[in-house]
């Protein structure tokens, strides 16, 4: 049974995840240049979470190549979190532990991850993020794109958005 700080969050998913162009971290050449996540606005999102977990921000890492997100960690009193904010897109997840990159190792965002859609971040389930990429609407992705995704060969919607595929 959910505890009730777990029951104040809305786990409620789309049927299908929309990937969007770029949000695996590549493009073509002549393709307009990737959007791009504030790290400043991530960090500002973070410190908010921070006070919603009545904890602190022991740490932000921003993105280094050929990572495809930012980590945090935020220390409270119901244990050690932490998150990963997509470099391109406002989407974060829970993992349960820092990584390079990621396949499997994601976690139910806590109750207070609602502060991060407050400020814009959409946070991302464990179920969704483990669910099989073929589930997605990857439609807008681009050709350079299907060519790390068939060369990766990543089984999750999680392991796509959160690599580091070089």
């Amino acid at each position: 049974m959910a505890n009730s700080e777990e029951a104040k969050v809305d786990r409620s998913q789309p049927a299908t995840f929309c990937l969007e162009r770029g949000v695996t971290g590549f493009r073509d050449q002549g393709d307009p240049p990737l959007p791009h996540a504030d790290p400043k606005a991530c960090r500002t999102a973070w410190h908010s979470a921070a006070r919603a977990a009545g904890g602190e921000v022991k740490d932000f890492t921003e993105q280094k190549y050929p990572q495809s997100f930012h980590s945090a960690t935020i220390k409270a009193r119901s244990g050690t979190h932490i998150g990963l904010f997509h470099a391109h897109y406002r989407l974060i997840a829970f993992a349960s532990d820092r990584r390079s990159s990621y396949t499997d190792e994601f976690q139910e965002p806590p109750a207070w991850a609602a502060a991060l859609s407050d400020d814009g971040f959409a946070v991302l389930s464990a179920v969704q993020l483990l669910s099989p990429l073929a589930d997605s609407d990857t439609s807008a992705l681009s050709a350079a794109e299907w060519r790390q995704i068939r060369y990766w060969q990543p089984a999750t919607l999680g392991a796509t958005l959160f690599n580091a595929w070089d």
